[in-house]
C-alpha cells in the first residue's frame, strides 16, 4: 500500500479577543515536554502565531486519523497552558493592525527582507499531503497528471473565507494570499525529472528563490522525502476531514502512477486555463461551478462525482472506498469549512466563528 503523511498548520488565538498571539515557541516547547509528541512532529512556522505538526509515515487512514487527533490534542493542551487556543482555519477571522513576530531563524529573517508585506500577511494555514512515489521521474509524471484535479481538491478543502473581520467573498482566501510569491500557484508541465531539476536550478541561480522550500506550487516534489507533496488544501476544521482529503489525494497519486504505467497521456490544459480554474475554485468552493479536467465548467457536485469516479479503483484497492464515500457525503451535506464559518458569522458574529475554528480543532 502506498504510504502517506500529513502536515497541518494551526493558528494560535487569544480565547477572549480572537486575535492571533505570538506564543509558538512556548507552545512547541510545552508540547515537546509531554509524552504525546515525538521529535520533529511539531515544527517551526514562519510567524510566531502559527505551529505546524507532521504525522509519521502512515499506511492506513486509521493511522492518519489517530496521529492527527493525538497531535491536535497535544498542541491544544500546550496552547491552553500558555493562555491561547489552536484554531484550524486557513486564515484568521481577525488580525492585529501590526505585523506578527517572525520566528527567529535565518531563513525567515531573509524572507522578511525579501517581501516584508507578504510575510506580514502570511497568517495562512494549510494541510500538506505527502504521497510516496517510486522515484523522482515517477513523481514528475504524477505532477503532470494531477494538475487538472487540484482545483477540485482546493474547492473541497476551502476553509478560509474571512480576513480582517469580514467575508472576502472567497471560499479559500488562503489560496489567493499564498499565490503572490514569485514561484507559486499551479505547477508547470515538466517533460521529465531532468527538466524539473534544471528549471528549479535556474530559479536558484537567478536568486529568485533562496532554497527549494520556496517552491510554493500547489503540488511539488518534496525537497526532503521521496514523495509528491500536494499543498493546495486549507487546514481542516476536523481531523476526519483531513483524513478524507489525505485519502483522495493518495488515490489521485496512485491513479496517476497507474496512468503513467499504462502510457496514458497527461491532460492537456493550458497554463492560463489551470490558473483560472484554481482561482474559480478558491472563489466559490463547492458552492457554484468547477472546471473539470477537460477544461469545461460544470456544477461542482458533478465535477466532484467525476473526481470520485476517477480515483475509485485506487480507493477500492486500498479499502478506503466506503469510508471516503461516507465522508464526502457528509461534506456535501454540511458544507465546506468556509460554508460553516459563514453560517457561524451570520448567526453569532466573529465570536461564533472563533469558537467554531478552535472548538473543533481537537475533535473529529
Amino acid at each position: 500500500m502506498t504510504t502517506v503523511g500529513v502536515e497541518e498548520e494551526y493558528l494560535l488565538l487569544d480565547p477572549v479577543t480572537g486575535l492571533p498571539v505570538p506564543q509558538a515557541d512556548k507552545v512547541r516547547t510545552a508540547a515537546g515536554l509531554g509524552r504525546l509528541v515525538a521529535d520533529q512532529e511539531v515544527q517551526y512556522e514562519l510567524l510566531q502565531a502559527q505551529v505546524e505538526v507532521a504525522t509519521p509515515v502512515c499506511g492506513t487512514l486509521e493511522e492518519v486519523g489517530g496521529h492527527l487527533l493525538r497531535l491536535r490534542h497535544a498542541i491544544g493542551m500546550a496552547a491552553e497552558e500558555h493562555g491561547c487556543r489552536i484554531a484550524a482555519c486557513g486564515t484568521p477571522p481577525l488580525r492585529h493592525g501590526h505585523p506578527m513576530a517572525v520566528t527567529d531563524q535565518a531563513r525567515y529573517r531573509a524572507m522578511v527582507t525579501q517581501a516584508p508585506q507578504l510575510v506580514a500577511e502570511q497568517l495562512v494555514n494549510g494541510t500538506h499531503v505527502h504521497v510516496a512515489v517510486p522515484d523522482r521521474e515517477a513523481g514528475v509524471q504524477v505532477l503532470n497528471r494531477i494538475r487538472a484535479w487540484l482545483p477540485t481538491l482546493t474547492a473541497m478543502s476551502a476553509n478560509s473565507p474571512l480576513w480582517d473581520g469580514g467575508d472576502t467573498g472567497f471560499a479559500s482566501w488562503r489560496t489567493v494570499v499564498f499565490g503572490r510569491w514569485p514561484v507559486s500557484g499551479m505547477p508547470p508541465y515538466f517533460h521529465d525529472a531532468a527538466d524539473y531539476d534544471l528549471r528549479v536550478q535556474r530559479l536558484l541561480d537567478a536568486g529568485l528563490i533562496s532554497d527549494t522550500g520556496q517552491l510554493y506550487w500547489q503540488a511539488r516534489l518534496s525537497p526532503r522525502y521521496p514523495t509528491v507533496e500536494v499543498r493546495c488544501l486549507d487546514v481542516q476544521l476536523s481531523a476526519d476531514e483531513a483524513v478524507m482529503l489525505a485519502a483522495v489525494t493518495r488515490a489521485l497519486v496512485e491513479t496517476a502512477l497507474a496512468e503513467t504505467a499504462a502510457g496514458a497521456r497527461a491532460p492537456d490544459l493550458s497554463p492560463e486555463m489551470l490558473q483560472a480554474a484554481m482561482w474559480h475554485a478558491a472563489r466559490y468552493g463547492l458552492g457554484d461551478t468547477l472546471v473539470g479536467p477537460g477544461g469545461a465548467t460544470h456544477r461542482a457536485g458533478d465535477v466532484l462525482y467525476e473526481f470520485l469516479r476517477h480515483v475509485s479503483p485506487a480507493l477500492e484497492a486500498s479499502g478506503d472506498s466506503r469510508q471516503v464515500t461516507s465522508l464526502v457525503h457528509r461534506l456535501l451535506q454540511n458544507g465546506t469549512g468556509a460554508d460553516r464559518q459563514r453560517a457561524a458569522l451570520a448567526h453569532g458574529g466573529l465570536r461564533a466563528v472563533t469558537d467554531l475554528v478552535s472548538g473543533q480543532s481537537t475533535g473529529t
